[in-house]
């Protein structure tokens, strides 16, 4: 793994101007069965962020950021995807189908300070994941265990600042909630769509989408001008004026167009298809916006590190990277999360390479 310092140096450099290589887009689909999907990207294109596959056992004992702050005994197993090889989860289940997904959220969140009076009960903004998934089963459970603690900026290291960030939760009846901090205040907002980008705040990405009640994965009709009649050019006319770019808003607007047009799914497992054809569209190539810092993407194939998708019901983890397109999964219930004694860790890809199956036809 490369230099620590070098490493939190460059994020440092990325997190001080505006750009894309933060630009996490979250979708979740429903199967005609009632089974629900939530999946996501994780972009970052400065360098690697050397992501594992994390098991938490059941009654962990977790600490906080800082010592001093707050320390809990998780009751739930959970597995999920860190980052920087540092324990904090950036996307995540439980074994009650309990997902969270952390979200970049740049200006936007705006936690109370620190409160010494309050450390035994204060998180850092990294710790959030880790405290709703080993204690909460529903959604309404994360929206009670975040009234009961307070998250503060709390400084990291490893990126130089206190990390800005919101979340996606999702569980298996389909409830979900994004969770931000406005005026040093959490924030609660009902998430029908299932879609979750970047900045500015949630509620103005809602009122966004009323630009758009336009669209349909219908296609135009023919018109007649002055005798003329115009038909459409191609397929996709009713998408026609559909924000193509990489920013937050624009993403949040085709996340919403693609989930609420998606193809009919009998169950979870088709409806994965489904997600992982839909978030490749907003897939990140190198150079994509996130300005020049060539040494740091020595080895990366894509802005795009990985992509999950969850069957909430099945309580599956599905995943693909930049190295590797052929979809990986982790199974929740062949864990035995009772007898686990330690967190286990997995690299993301056994090899860093692409799986090529040779099916040239012998005689």
């Amino acid at each position: 793994m490369m230099n620590r310092l070098m490493m939190g140096a460059a994020l440092a450099v990325m997190l001080a101007a505006p750009s894309v290589t933060e630009a996490c887009t979250g979708i979740t689909l429903t199967g005609q069965n009632g089974d629900v999907c939530y999946g996501r990207t994780m972009e970052w294109g400065a360098f690697d962020m050397e992501s594992r596959i994390l098991v938490y056992p059941r009654n962990h004992q977790f600490q906080a950021k800082a010592p001093a702050m707050m320390k809990w005994t998780g009751k739930l197993g959970i597995v999920g995807l860190d980052l920087l090889e540092k324990g904090y989860l950036a996307d995540a289940i439980n074994e009650n189908g309990l997902t969270g997904g952390l979200f970049y959220h740049p200006d936007f969140a705006d936690y109370a300070p620190f409160d010494p009076a309050k450390a035994d009960r204060t998180l850092g903004p990294l710790d959030v994941l880790q405290y709703t998934l080993s204690t909460c089963s529903t959604v309404k459970d994360v929206r009670e265990a975040l009234t009961k603690v307070e998250v503060a900026p709390i400084f990291e290291d490893v990126i130089h600042m206190a990390p800005q960030v919101h979340f996606l939760f999702t569980d298996p009846s389909g409830d979900q909630v994004v969770v931000e901090w406005e005026n040093q205040k959490i924030k609660f907002y009902d998430a029908p769509l299932g879609v979750i980008t970047n900045a500015p705040r949630y509620d103005w990405h809602m009122t966004n989408l009323r630009n758009y009640i336009k669209m349909s994965s219908e296609p135009a009709p023919d018109q007649t001008l002055k005798k003329v009649k115009l038909a459409q050019l191609g397929n996709g006319s009713g998408m026609l004026g559909l924000p193509g770019d990489f920013t937050p808003p624009s993403r949040f607007v085709r996340a919403s167009e693609f989930s609420a047009t998606a193809r009919n799914t009998p169950d979870g497992a088709e409806t994965i298809y489904e997600m992982f054809r839909i978030l490749d569209n907003f897939n990140l190539p190198i150079g994509a916006g996130e300005g020049s810092l060539p040494p740091r993407l020595k080895g990366m194939r894509s802005s795009t590190l990985w992509t999950t998708s969850y069957d909430l019901n099945a309580r599956k983890l599905y995943y693909h990277t930049q190295n590797n397109r052929t979809v990986q999964m982790v199974d929740l219930k062949k864990i035995d999360f009772a007898k686990l004694d330690k967190v286990l860790a997995s690299p993301l890809d056994i090899k860093k390479e692409q799986l090529i199956l040779d099916r040239t036809p012998q005689p």
